[in-house]
């Protein structure tokens, strides 16, 4: 079912007058941490609707979101950035809806897939994700196998090689990732940068970081994303795991005037 447009300009009304914006990884992140804090912000995100809005950031298959929101309580965005940061859409709880305007440049960035998954297909330690893909590609590595100058050719092509969580590769168009593509969106809705809190574990987050955005690098993160990190100042490296990290940052950034309660 489509939005009308009436609904679409009174979702983003109510998205541009809350007092804070979470854009959050999901994996290890959002989804992340023990039941207790994951409920306890989940509910406070609910409770604060209206002062709180919420962008999911991932790698995963963005059209998975309904499914695991419906089935495990998580809260639905408003938007997502999704694939690593080449899918950006709008998100109603039931259909995801690209922004053509937004995905333009990414398109354009992008060849044919098949014929580039031909040229990376035979390199030894690398099986392809079971995952549609629109706009870039993504493998599992056998670290004993897998070496990361096989792709140096890739990367002479004009793509840009992403090794993350000591099992993953993704290949994207030159200059396409998570943070970039929040930004765009960002932008596109008129929302206030200040107000935002980024948050992610893994060196596919690094970028969000890299935006200058307020940061919740939560607990238990990749070792080389917390090397990365180490100069950007408002990268706040949380000691408590997932969702408690992401709590954690909301007050040490000073985003809410009624954070939610750090779990015991």
């Amino acid at each position: 079912m489509t939005q009308a447009p009436n609904a679409t300009r009174t979702a983003l009304q109510a998205l541009q007058a809350t007092k804070m914006i979470l854009a959050t990884d999901l994996d290890g992140t959002f989804l992340g941490g023990t039941p207790a804090a994951r409920r306890a912000l989940y509910d406070w995100i609910e409770a604060q609707r209206h002062e709180v809005g919420l962008i999911f950031v991932t790698g995963r298959d963005p059209h998975a979101i309904a499914r695991f929101c419906a089935e495990d309580g998580v809260p639905m965005p408003s938007h997502v950035v999704g694939d690593v940061g080449t899918t950006i859409a709008e998100f109603d709880g039931a259909e995801l809806r690209p922004i053509p305007a937004l995905e333009a440049e990414i398109a354009e960035a992008w060849a044919d897939g098949a014929a580039l998954h031909a040229l990376i297909e035979p390199l030894p330690g690398l099986r392809l994700q079971d995952a549609p893909f629109r706009y870039r590609l993504s493998y599992h590595y056998d670290a004993a196998l897998f070496d990361p100058a096989s792709l140096e050719p890739i990367r002479a092509r004009g793509y840009d090689v992403l090794i993350s969580h000591g099992c993953y590769v993704d290949i994207l168009p030159r200059g396409i990732s998570k943070g970039p593509s929040l930004l765009r969106l960002l932008a596109h809705l008129g929302l206030d940068q200040d107000s935002v809190l980024v948050a992610g574990d893994t060196l596919n987050d690094l970028s969000m970081f890299q935006t200058g955005l307020r940061g919740a690098v939560v607990g238990g993160s990749e070792e080389g994303l917390l090397r990365a990190v180490a100069d950007l100042p408002r990268a706040h490296r949380c000691t408590a795991i997932g969702a408690a990290g992401i709590i954690e940052a909301i007050h040490a950034h000073g985003l809410h005037p009624a954070p939610p309660e750090i779990p015991a």
